[in-house]
């Protein structure tokens, strides 16, 4: 043969080999930034045969697998580490299934609108796509379990158990909830995040609930409108509990099913229980601090009908009673149709009443009873305990609290001493009842208080402290010759006239600043109300995953200003130092601005958690001039 010939012969034999060899690969191979191989699979990177989704390709990758599982992660989240192992494993064992099944993964810290679109609250999460629709993954976190989990959800006959949660509209929402005894409903919006955090616990909880004859059921408040303005529905997502048709707050816990469940559960039944006579009325009585009882002839008194759906909206607050007995009547000496707030009889002392009686009529309406009840619920000096801290003293536009702190024993033995050292409390607090919430707190129930106040070095049987609306504590100075009223007396009264600094708690300041200057509660007003700099402070929990997703970036940030003279970006643990009143903190982290000519009105900060975007706040907000960096940056 000639060489021409041969040539050709082995030139097209191997450019065949090269077509065929290409075709039958449908991967490329890349190198991200960092040097690293990755594959590209129909244009899809692809990690350890896991496909990485973003907000571009995300669709199109969820429309073309009939059957796909995608995991939301975060890089420094060490469960997603632990999986991350596992889940790549899965997912080339699953590329050989028939049909094959596909793994993929989110950054969420980077995809944000992804993560908001699915309601992402933790990591991992991971959500199974069948035919588009997301479906929460409720398997094992190991590959051999992960790969069952999935072969079995991939089987073009399985299809997910219908939905236990009812859905209501405008046409059956007034029959439905009139029609059951007790209702649980979600008013959602589709594109709420935390509304698609809510969903799956919600579903199980609904799941749970189907032996107990607790219904729950939604309302997508976007497209019944008119349902949400009918019951008032301002933010997403609103619950609301419906017995035969009356509205009720909801007002438990969501952040498991278990909790919804269990809050439902303590829903059922009457939230009044009938005392047949005076004996029993009186035991039940002493369970509680506060008894609300209502007093009636019988059932047929339309007042009962008014007294008994009343208690169902304050079941969580208070015990409810009701009798129908006489004797009981007479003896505290009512008519039919009364409602009486008893406080227990350990609060009785002679400067108050020992109850309060309100008369029902037919058409009292639920918040006349409940403001005459919220009026009488407080004895002048009353206790602290764990059960009664929310409910009763610590909450929103609250008094002062005068906080007596000592050893607060009940009990047989110990009761008159207990007793002896409130009736002194009282003798003070008649006189202040209109400034301050007067409280006997045993020191160690209450040892987080006692220690914010200072006193877990005091050597004294009895301190006291006054807690303002705020949470700033004041502890007052020992009383050498022991209790002194006249000397309490003066520490109320100089509160009152702002006389006294309060106790600042503070962690031991830094020996060493890094890039991001850390401030604690003692270092607070040197550092952030220095009138010369202008100061930008994030106010963090350690334990908050928001904010650990900032640090990175809030460090960026200081960087680019490190060289400003006249601008300090910094940090303090709210959860373990004191700061202002008026660097009021809610959530975590929570980011203020303090100008220099204005200390006394920080700026509180609202905008994306991004470099540019605090950037553009401080530019926008800073009195002083910023120096060379900033000048530089903008050449």
């Amino acid at each position: 043969m000639e060489t021409w010939k041969m040539c050709w012969l082995f030139f097209s034999v191997f450019l065949f080999i090269a077509v065929v060899s290409n075709c039958d690969e449908s991967a490329e191979t890349t190198t991200d930034e960092e040097g690293d191989k990755t594959d590209l699979v129909d244009g899809v990177e692809e990690e350890g045969g896991v496909l990485v989704l973003n907000e571009d390709n995300f669709q199109d990758v969820i429309d073309s697998h009939e059957t796909i599982l995608v995991e939301f992660y975060a890089p420094w989240c060490g469960h997603c580490k632990q999986l991350a192992p596992e889940y790549e494993k899965a997912a080339e064992q699953l590329k050989q299934n028939d049909p094959p099944v596909a793994l993929a993964k989110v950054d969420a810290t980077e995809q944000k609108d992804l993560a908001s679109r699915f309601g992402i609250s933790g990591y991992p999460t991971l959500k199974v796509f069948k035919n588009g629709q997301d479906i929460e993954y409720k398997g094992p976190r190991t590959a051999d379990g992960i790969v069952d989990y999935m072969k079995e959800r991939a089987d073009p006959d399985w299809k997910p158990e219908p939905s236990k949660v009812v859905v209501l509209t405008s046409e059956n929402f007034t029959y439905f909830v009139n029609d059951h005894e007790l209702t649980l409903v979600e008013f959602y919006a589709p594109w709420c995040g935390h509304c698609k955090s809510l969903a799956p616990e919600y579903e199980t909880a609904a799941t749970s609930l189907m032996d107990d004859e607790i219904v729950l059921a939604k309302v997508d408040a976007t497209t019944e409108s008119s349902l949400a303005k009918e019951y008032k529905v301002t933010g997403y997502p609103t619950l609301m509990i419906f017995r035969y048709g009356k509205a009720y707050e909801y007002k438990g816990e969501r952040s498991s099913s278990y909790n919804i469940a269990d809050y439902m559960r303590n829903q059922k039944g009457p939230a009044t229980k009938s005392q047949s006579g005076l004996k029993e009325l009186q035991r039940q009585m002493k369970k509680d601090d506060i008894t609300v009882v209502g007093f009636f002839d019988d059932t047929s008194d339309k007042r009962f009908d008014v007294y008994e759906s009343f208690t169902n909206s304050i079941r969580d607050e208070y015990t409810s009673l009701h009798t129908f007995d006489k004797e009981a009547r007479e003896h505290y000496k009512v008519n039919p149709g009364t409602m009486v707030v008893f406080n227990a009889e350990r609060f009785y002392s002679k400067h108050e009443p020992k109850w309060y009686t309100m008369e029902i009529e037919e058409d009292t309406e639920d918040r006349q009873l409940l403001d005459f009840i919220k009026s009488h619920e407080l004895p002048l000096v009353g206790h602290l305990t764990y059960s009664t801290a929310s409910k009763r003293y610590i909450k929103d536009g609250r008094k002062p609290i005068v906080m007596v702190f000592y050893d607060v024993d009940w009990t047989f033995d110990h009761r008159d001493a207990t007793q002896k050292i409130r009736l002194r409390a009282v003798n003070v607090a008649k006189d202040y009842k209109d400034d301050f919430t007067f409280i006997i707190a045993d020191e160690k129930e209450n040892s987080a208080y006692f220690r914010d106040f200072g006193f877990d070095d005091s050597s004294e049987d009895l301190n006291i402290g006054i807690l303002s609306p705020q949470d700033r504590k004041y502890p007052m100075e020992p009383m050498e010759d022991g209790y002194d009223e006249e000397l309490i007396r003066e520490f109320l009264d100089n509160y009152k006239n702002g006389k006294l600094k309060p106790k600042i708690k503070s962690q031991r300041p830094p020996k060493k600043q890094g890039v991001v200057t850390v401030v604690v509660g003692d270092t607070f007003d040197k550092i952030v109300m220095d009138p010369k700099k202008d100061v930008m402070i994030e106010f963090y929990a350690p334990s908050c995953g928001h904010c650990k997703r900032l640090e990175p970036k809030y460090k960026e940030l200081a960087k680019k200003y490190k060289k400003e003279r006249n601008l300090v970006i910094a940090k303090m643990d709210a959860t373990a130092n004191d700061s202002p009143e008026q660097f009021e903190v809610s959530g975590y982290p929570t980011i203020y601005f303090a100008p220099a000519n204005d200390k006394k009105n920080p700026k509180k900060y609202d905008g994306d958690q991004e470099v540019d975007d605090l950037t553009k706040f401080i530019k926008d907000n800073a009195f002083l001039p910023l120096g060379k960096s900033m000048k530089k940056e903008e050449l």
